[in-house]
Formats: structure tokens, sequence, C-alpha cells
């Protein structure tokens, strides 16, 4: 019964336009019985962009084989956490799905590099990095291991926020206790810069804030503010300390069943969602900023000194980290101070 509320709703989404898209149905014209029918796992809400990304993804599919092929979006997690989906993927137990490609990188270290705190000067660098020679690297870097890459998704840039002043620069971070997930790397980020990191539950963290547990937490725009965050931790810093990609990918398995004609929609199909994905994260992204703007709080942006000097504060991370892949890493910042100094 869940499966068939989900794909409701997913058409229902289609017909009123979510996802920017309408589909064109002749009343009078017998439905076309698919050939394949299709899993694709998805662990946020119906109206998250990835999820967005995914019905849109489903919709391009269904259409330029003609229906031959019909992909059903689990959204909510109903298929299992990202880990899991990523093992049932393995043997073909689900066919799609959208992670993140920190739930890859136990499997395949080298993408430990593209988790890497300040590792871009921007979206802007991730992109041209992710679209180019380096980025097709790293999705090839999934071959054999039972899961294929189809295309990057976005999910925003982590920023930290603070409860009684701004960190305008290196300094000011210097002996604050900031929450982090329950993550080794963000631990070793925050304590790189001379601050104290407080893992926690992310529920507890408006609490922690409010009563001063802490003095600042981090993370993205939309989430600020739908958590209320800016409400007892006025002061936002755009540092965009970390800008985790994810991926579209699909089992091995299942793309081993597929004719030629219709891999090849796939892949088309799938490159232009997260075209599409990515300009409903840059839409969310700005409603969120203005929104808590519009409430008063103040907002931070380094200039791009300052930022290289938090970049240069994680070399002893990246070589923690990334030591087999230090000629990577390199690539990638060259690549950014490059874009700086061009006119």
């Amino acid at each position: 019964m869940k499966k068939r509320t989900l794909v409701l709703a997913a058409a229902a989404m289609a017909i009123a336009g979510i996802g920017g898209c309408e589909i064109a149905r002749d009343r009078g014209q017998e439905a076309i019985a698919p050939e394949f029918v299709l899993t694709y796992a998805e662990n946020q809400p119906e109206d998250y962009p990835t999820t967005l990304g995914a019905y849109r993804f489903a919709q391009l599919v269904n259409e330029r084989t003609g229906g031959k092929v019909e992909i059903q979006i689990n959204a909510g997690g109903v298929l299992g956490e990202e880990q899991s989906t990523v093992a049932q993927m393995k043997f073909g137990g689900i066919d799609f799905a959208r992670v993140s490609i920190s739930s890859l990188s136990d499997v395949i270290p080298k993408l430990n590099v593209l988790q890497m705190p300040y590792l871009y000067t921007g979206a802007e660098h991730m992109w041209r990095v992710l679209e180019g020679p380096v980025g097709e690297d790293f999705l090839n870097s999934l071959d054999g291991s039972g899961v294929r890459a189809l295309s990057w998704y976005d999910a925003g840039a982590r920023n930290f926020y603070s409860v009684k002043k701004p960190v305008e620069r290196l300094e000011d971070v210097k002996g604050m206790r900031i929450r982090v997930q329950e993550s080794d790397l963000m631990i070793a980020m925050v304590e790189a810069l001379g601050a104290s990191a407080v893992p926690m539950a992310y529920a507890d963290v408006y609490s922690a804030l409010e009563t001063g547990r802490i003095d600042a937490a981090e993370n993205n725009w939309p989430s600020y503010d739908s958590m209320g965050h800016y409400k007892v931790a006025p002061y936002y810093t755009v540092d965009e300390h970390t800008r985790v990609p994810e991926m579209q990918i699909v089992s091995e398995a299942t793309w081993e069943k597929l004719p030629e004609e219709y891999r090849e929609i796939i892949e088309e199909c799938a490159r232009e969602s997260a075209v599409y994905e990515r300009e409903l994260w840059e839409k969310r992204i700005h409603e969120a900023e203005q929104r808590v703007r519009k409430a008063g709080c103040h907002v931070v942006e380094f200039s791009p000194e300052e930022k290289a000097r938090f970049q240069e504060a994680m070399m002893p991370v990246y070589g923690e980290y990334c030591s087999d892949y230090m000629d990577i890493i390199e690539t990638i910042l060259e690549e950014g101070r490059n874009s700086l100094d061009a006119p």
C-alpha cells in the first residue's frame, strides 16, 4: 500500500507541475506496459531537492523510452538508510539511488578527497572540478564496486553560526565550543581551527545553543532556517567549510540487464536531472537566506584571503585522511587558486 501511495504521489506532483514537467498523455491511447519496473531509493522527504530531482529523472526516462522503463521513487528512507541501500544494490535488490559519497567512502577511500574541508573556493570551483577530468575520474572509481555512477547531485554547503559574536577571521574560532556531527573528520576540522568539537545529536542543538552548552554550530542555510537556529545563534558565517557532493547511482546487476539503448537514455536523463536538482538547491538556499536576513541575522562573508587562511589550517587534516591522494588535493587547490588569480 505504501509503494502505491508513493507512486500516486509522484504522479500527482508531476501533473501539478512540481519538478517542472507535464505528463503528456493521450487519454484515448492504451497504457504501454513497461518492460522494466525499477526501484529508486531516496532517504530525503518528498519535497527535498534530491527527491524532486529523482522524480524528474524517473519521468524523463519513462518519456524517452516510450513508457518501457518505469522507475518508482521510494522517498523518506522507506528502503533503508544509505549504507544499507548500497549493500542491497550490489546484488540488484535496489536498482537506483541517490547517496552521499560518505556512504561509499568506506569501500572507495579515494572519495574521502571530496569530503575534505575548505577544498573549494566556492560552488563554481566545485562544479568545474566535478564536471571536468578529475570528477570523471571519481565517477569511474566506482567501477568494480557493484554500483555505477550516473551523475553528481548537489548537497549545498555547510557554514558556521554562533551565539555571542560573529566569526569574521580565524582567530575568532579559537576556544569556541562548536557542535559537530559524530564524525572523526568534522572533529578534526574544528580542532585544527583551534576550537573544541562537541559531537551532539542534531535534535539537541537548539537547546544547547540557547542554554550556552555550545557557542556555535554548523550547517547549511536551509537547515539553519528550518530548525530555527537563527533565533538563538544570530551570527551566520558563510565560510562553506564543506561541500560534499552526492551521486545518483545504479546497480551493476541492473545495468547489465538493460539494453544499450536504454542505458544511453538513462545516462542522459541522469545528467539532465542533476542540472535541475542543482537549480532547486540554489532556489532553496536563496529563500532560506532571505528569510533569516529579514529576521535580523548578521551574515559574514569571508574575503578570499581569509578563506585561504582557514584552508591552510586544514593541511594536517588533508595529510591525515588523504595521504595517498595528496596529488589530487593539490590539483583541486591549484585550480581554485588559478581561478582567483584570473582577471
